[in-house]
């Protein structure tokens, strides 16, 4: 049975199906060497090339969609690669033999909090497409005087630069005076949505962190820097929230499953600290 090229490039791990359709339009694909065009379906046996290089694609049965939870730190970017060498989310990931680690929404580089990867790029669009509302929560600490009138203010809903934009929920949740911590809840992913939604009232934030994407928390035994593979369950909690059918497998082993959680939070930093012994010799032979 035929598909969209696109769907099956995202399938294939490659981005998001809106980054597939863009790659698509500037002509980057093709299939049995010749170039594709928006809306090609394919078939399984059809050979396909992306900037040159053979695509390779698991039929949908076959194909294993992953998941992991990342407790990102301040100070890096949500990006592959970075000009000036500065650490970026993709570097502390597991590696894969085929496709690639897609980021379900971006954080700035000063906010900290929970992001999710998946090697299954149509999950990624839906969880991103504003089309399902998926909730995502935030803990902001904002310096400035909030006042009842502010607060109403960003539930109703303020003109940004590029439209309308409100928060579904926005609560104080701790702190005095100008400097208060507040939990905040949106379901759409704009650029910067939050810093600017509170900026528009004539307060700033001053630290940020995602909190909780759908139902999946930033879990407290996670250390900054460290991830997770998700389990099965909620693997396929967020597959039914964008109404895609459930996963049945999964790459945890059940050795790993038997873990409890104290151990499998000392591998984790173990793993973090690894990482940041190796970042920081890298480190210091670019600076030689």
């Amino acid at each position: 049975m035929s598909e969209k090229l696109q769907k099956v490039l995202a399938r294939a791990g490659l981005g998001s199906r809106r980054e597939m359709e863009q790659l698509i339009s500037d002509g980057r694909a093709s299939v049995d060497g010749k170039t594709a065009k928006l809306g090609d379906r394919v078939e399984q046996a059809q050979l396909l090339r992306v900037d040159g290089h053979i695509v390779k694609v698991e039929p949908a049965e076959q194909s294993v969609c992953r998941v992991l939870t990342y407790h990102k730190p301040e100070g890096e970017l949500c990006t592959r690669k970075d000009p000036q060498g500065r650490p970026t989310v993709f570097n502390r990931l597991p590696r894969l033999k085929n496709g690639r680690w897609i980021a379900v929404g971006r954080l700035d580089v000063n906010t900290s909090g929970l992001l999710i990867f998946t090697t299954d790029g149509e999950l990624a669009n839906r969880l991103m497409h504003p089309k399902f509302e998926v909730e995502r929560e935030y803990a902001c600490r904002v310096f400035g005087e909030v006042t009842d009138e502010s607060l109403k203010n960003v539930r109703k809903g303020v003109e940004l630069d590029d439209g309308m934009a409100k928060f579904k929920s926005a609560h104080a949740s701790g702190g005095e005076g100008i400097n208060r911590w507040f939990n905040v809840v949106l379901t759409s992913g704009r650029n910067r949505e939050v810093r600017r939604l509170w900026e528009s009232q004539g307060v700033q934030v001053s630290r940020l962190i995602r909190v909780r994407y759908g139902e999946i928390l930033l879990e407290k035994h996670l250390p900054q820097g460290g991830w997770a593979e998700m389990p099965l369950q909620s693997v396929n909690y967020l597959r039914q929230l964008v109404d895609l059918p459930k996963e049945t497998k999964t790459m945890i082993t059940v050795e790993q499953e038997r873990l409890d959680k104290r151990t499998k939070t000392a591998r984790i930093r173990r793993s973090v600290r690894k990482h940041q012994q190796r970042h920081g010799k890298s480190n210091e032979r670019r600076r030689t």
